[in-house]
């Protein structure tokens, strides 16, 4: 928005030549305003003042001080301290100039207009707004009735005015006017001038701001081409374009799109203003907290240095610019605990702002917080107080006792003093901050939450358990309804990344527990643990089944059609912008009750158009689950957290939740640390046989305990579990972290027994879905194979499939990339198509109709033409082909970036789920980094490429492939990766692999599957089990028959 203003500054100067009176003086005194006019283009400010001071004088000489001559120079003098951002001067000046205009040349006057119009810019930027309010109103009336409505200063005032509206978050006021304004300029100046485009750009920023991405994206765009025709690809304005382009796209979590248009401003700008020009360092910091964000910081800190050097050498050392540059860094090197170059930055950020904008200023009490919390993480405790205690003094006195900031300080103050051990003096500022936060902010607020976490987390400490409780209870249904909202209106990855930042929360309520439990780790009384173990298991439904599968299914319900499509567009756009007003005060809010009516209706709409939205909204509690079970079942929820309470650790605790009929509250069961699993942690993608086979025995080849004998999977996974598993025969359970590398069923209670002879053990995403079924659709018996695949490129062949799905995956490159598996190509599998030819021979038997994909037809496209126009998807799909998993690069290596010419997005990417995916015909190619024939998919079918499919018909999906079932694992949240694709585009039942099992055992396991389901008529997880159950009794060790696993 400050380039717009600025951009409007310059526009919207005067003629100054209006004055018609015949006089030398005054053609003289216009001359060299037009002098200092270029000389503010050149930024040359000082000598723009010299100038002016000559043409002051001349004119109070030969003209007096009441003319319109003079009225100019003083206009001409702010305008000069207004670029140099002398905020006072330049108010001082115009103030004089409107004084002058109105005497002079009357309220009526053009140039009286402009002076009130500039005025108003500059109370915009001081933050002013209810005078800059009057002041462009005053300035759209003598406008509209001087020039008239079509006249383009008339325009530049009602996008200003929208400006100021947008800013103050009145968007239902900012939207007529620029909409207005982009008329007037379409009909006088046409759809190919820089000023329509400008009026474009405007109007996208208002719907970014807004939330309306879906509006915001084709303004930007359009705004895009004509700067590209008509002012070309290497003008700023282009390349701000490109900027305000990124911006969106990095609201939208396309990191790839961001840093690509990032890349290419950046080159602009460097090529056209160089190197040294502000603008340029604008982009290099935008790049850099884009790195940052990544967990690139080798390269952010390249950026912000560059970026700090243009600064200090452009702007000078007592910049305020120059000041934010140096407290950049100094968050960096924060974050990556280097405390010693992260000092002194702080302190010379500090040193400027007390130079430059004084004590009293908010920027000055912000470098003294900052610098405290260094102080508190480097355990300077000293230090510290002071400065937060002078930095709260400060906000107190310029902000006032109820703002915010002030509340920050209090509550920073308190974190101190516990970190102390003066708890008489930390809990009357936890109190007293919490009481502004809900005053000023609203309950609604994260910054609220963050004060129920405090005070939660400082009386668990003093073990005043029962004043914790209520806070705690508070916290997470403050936390599921925030996120329950932004299920509607972000994205499934923004999603993931807007869940991600809850974790820290989730993680204390487990060291909570564990703090309660006696030192032997063994089962507490209720009474000891309290509500505890019930809000983590309400937590684990929450995040496990409802964040992360409601979105999805709730999305792919409104794509059923254009009516609904429309509507939750609509409703999105509407909760992104409650979302921003929420994060504002009470005083700053706008609209709260008409958005909210908004919002409200619209999700009925959308409730009565489309089915199952209902239940993909409805959050489940664990008394359902518990009601779901029969007298001989269990349901149990394993957790995983970092243990940060009482102190923080590197340790990953596992734990059960259990549930048995008539259960009085869910068992919290302690199980391992994540270190006892250290040989899972270094295998995660070389899963030989002797691993396997060691893993999945009674010998001491196993998981290794920390500081302890060896110990096998059994004993530190499942014998904690045993006792309280007596007379149960069914167990549904939903793995956490490692557990879901892990086959349950496989685990050997004895050398002839494995828990799937004790137990049925049903793996779900969550418990919840006890409680609200996966629905099926209709109960057609068709099935897709997939199977005998080539993966080399057939030019022969002509390209009959018709395109009907999108090639969303356009820009993603394979340049570079060697098969881990296959040593740079993808070999045909033999097996897979006697595989499937087999199991089409059952199926045609068992009465189904059946489409077999094999060789060249078992193309990308023809998958993805599964289930389109509503066509329905099969029953059964089988795939029998190559898979493919990248972990993320974050936890192997440090990031290059998303533009390393080494690396393919799909293996970097930060989205998991372009890391994985399936080898469909012709893949090689595009795998090898060759040229996929013209008008083709290119055979590398990602898991987001199939999440995006409608399978809601589909009751099972068979991946007989390598490794389909391994992802990245995001503590609680499941795997994303195919496993997560599948069950987002709605299929029932997924069989996957762990590892890479033999393609003549794989064939065999699914053959005798598909004998028992379709023949023998047994359930599906009956078929499974009974099937691996066959093959380990004829013999097979665990790593050929245990590496498949069902998912419900």
């Amino acid at each position: 928005m400050r380039y717009w203003i600025l951009t409007l500054l310059t526009i919207c100067i005067v003629s100054l030549n209006a004055q018609t009176v015949d006089s030398v003086a005054v053609r003289q005194v216009d001359s060299l305003i037009k002098i200092i006019r270029l000389l503010i283009d050149k930024e040359d400010f000082d000598k723009a003042i010299e100038v002016n001071t000559i043409a002051e004088k001349l004119t109070l000489e030969k003209l007096g001080k009441e003319t319109a001559a003079y009225g100019n120079c003083c206009f001409i003098r702010g305008r000069v301290n207004h670029a140099k951002q002398d905020q006072q001067e330049a108010e001082k000046w115009y103030i004089e100039s409107i004084a002058i205009r109105a005497k002079v040349l009357g309220k009526e006057h053009p140039n009286y207009a402009s002076s009130l119009y500039n005025l108003a810019v500059l109370y915009v930027e001081m933050g002013n707004y209810k005078k800059a309010e009057q002041l462009f109103i005053e300035s759209i009336g003598i406008r509209e009735k001087v020039l008239g409505k079509e006249h383009p200063n008339y325009s530049y005032s009602i996008s200003s005015l929208a400006v100021l509206y947008s800013t103050m978050g009145n968007y239902e006021k900012a939207e007529p006017l620029y909409i207005e304004a982009k008329a007037i300029q379409e009909k006088v100046l046409g759809k190919e001038h820089p000023n329509y485009s400008a009026s474009l750009n405007n109007l996208a920023i208002l719907y970014e701001e807004m939330g309306n991405y879906e509006k915001a994206e084709p303004l930007y765009l359009e705004a895009k081409a004509i700067r590209e025709k008509v002012l070309g690809k290497e003008h700023p304005d282009y390349a701000s374009s490109l900027n305000n382009l990124a911006s969106l796209y990095r609201d939208m979590g396309n990191y790839e799109k961001n840093e690509r248009l990032c890349l290419e401003a950046k080159a602009i700008r460097e090529k056209v203003l160089g190197k040294d020009h502000p603008e340029y360092a604008v982009s290099l910091n935008n790049l850099g907290i884009l790195y940052q964000n990544m967990g690139n910081t080798e390269k952010a800190e390249i950026l912000y240095l560059e970026t700090k050097a243009i600064r200090e050498k452009v702007l000078g050392k007592e910049h305020p610019d120059y000041a934010r540059s140096l407290n950049s860094l100094a968050n960096l090197y924060s974050d990556l605990g280097n405390w010693q170059k992260a000092e002194p930055l702080y302190l010379e950020a500090k040193d400027i702002r007390e130079n430059v904008l004084g004590k009293d200023h908010p920027d000055y009490a912000a470098s003294l917080n900052n610098l405290a919390a260094l102080y508190v993480e480097m355990g300077n405790y000293k230090k510290a107080e002071p400065l937060y205690t002078e930095s709260k003094a400060i906000r107190g006195k310029v902000l006032g006792m109820d703002h915010p900031d002030y509340a920050e300080s209090l509550n920073n103050l308190a974190v101190l003093y516990t970190d102390m051990g003066y708890h008489e003096k930390a809990e009357p500022l936890y109190l007293e901050s919490k009481s502004i936060r809900e005053k000023v902010l609203g309950k609604e607020h994260p910054v609220y939450a963050g004060s129920l976490n405090n005070l939660a987390d400082f009386y668990e400490r003093l073990k005043r358990f029962s004043e914790s409780a209520p806070l705690l209870e508070e916290l997470y249904a403050r936390d599921h309804a925030r996120l329950s909202n932004a299920i509607t209106f972000l994205s499934e990855w923004e999603l993931a990344n807007y869940t991600a930042t809850f974790q820290t929360q989730a993680d204390h309520l487990g060291g909570y527990i564990l703090a309660r439990l006696p030192n032997d780790l063994s089962g507490a009384k209720i009474n000891q643990l309290g509500i505890l173990p019930t809000l983590e298991y309400n937590n684990a439904l929450f995040y496990k089944g409802f964040l992360l599968t409601a979105a999805a299914q709730l999305n792919a319900f409104a794509e059923a059609s254009p009516e609904s499509k429309e509507i939750n567009n609509r409703l999105k756009s509407y909760h992104r912008r409650l979302a921003a007003e929420y994060a504002k005060p009470f005083a700053e809010r706008k609209n709260m009750a008409e958005l909210d009516e908004k919002a409200n209706t619209t999700e009925k709409e959308l409730a009565r158009s489309i089915v199952g939205y209902t239940e993909a909204k409805r959050q489940v509690k664990w008394e359902e689950v518990m009601s779901t079970l029969k007298k001989d079942e269990a349901a149990i929820e394993f957790v995983s957290f970092k243990v940060n309470f009482p102190k923080k650790t590197d340790s990953v605790m596992y734990a059960a939740l259990l549930l048995k009929p008539g259960t009085k509250q869910p068992n919290f069961i302690p199980l391992f640390d994540e270190k006892s699993m250290d040989s899972l942690l270094h295998t995660k993608s070389n899963r030989k046989a002797d691993y396997v086979n060691g893993l999945y025995t009674l010998s001491n080849r196993g998981a290794v305990a920390i500081e302890a004998p060896k110990k096998s999977l059994y004993e530190i996974l499942w014998k904690p579990l045993e006792k309280e598993l007596m007379g149960i025969k069914t167990i549904y359970f939903s793995p956490s972290g490692l557990l879901h590398r892990i086959n349950l069923d496989a685990i050997p209670v004895s050398e002839t027994e494995t828990l799937a002879d004790r137990f049925n053990l049903i793996e779900l995403s969550s418990t919840r879905q006890l409680v609200i079924l996966t629905p099926i659709k209709n109960t057609s018996n068709d099935a897709v194979l997939f199977g005998g695949i080539q993966y080399e490129q057939d030019t022969t062949l002509q390209n009959n499939e018709p395109l009907i799905a999108s090639r969303s995956r356009g820009e993603l490159s394979f340049n570079s990339v060697d098969s881990t598996l296959r040593g740079g190509s993808w070999n045909y599998l033999a097996h897979t198509e006697r595989e499937v030819n087999s199991i089409e021979k059952l199926m045609l038997t068992a009465g189904m109709k059946v489409n077999l994909k094999k060789g060249y037809q078992a193309t990308e496209a023809s998958f993805k033409n599964i289930g389109v126009n509503n066509a329905g998807s099969p029953r059964i799909l089988h795939i029998a082909t190559h898979g493919y998993f990248f972990p993320d690069p974050k936890s192997t290596k440090t990031r290059t970036g998303l533009s390393g010419e080494q690396e393919p997005v799909f293996k970097i990417s930060d989205h998991p789920m372009l890391r994985s995916g399936l080898i469909m015909a012709g893949g090689n190619a595009a795998w090898q980094g060759k040229q996929t024939l013209e008008g083709r998919e290119d055979g590398i079918l990602t898991a987001y490429e199939i999440s995006q499919m409608n399978l809601s018909n589909t009751e099972l999906v068979v991946l007989s492939a390598c490794e389909t079932g391994l992802g990245d694992i995001q503590g609680n949240e499941g795997v994303y990766g195919l496993q997560r694709a599948f069950k987002i585009a709605g299929a029932k039942y997924l069989i996957m692999s762990l590892w890479q099992v033999p393609d003549k055992q794989t064939s065999l396991l699914m053959t005798t599957f598909y004998k028992k389901w379709l023949v023998d008529k047994m359930t599906i997880p009956d078929s499974f089990h009974a099937a691996q159950k066959e093959l380990r009794e004829i013999g097979l060790d665990p790593y050929q028959w245990a590496g498949f696993v069902l998912v419900e």
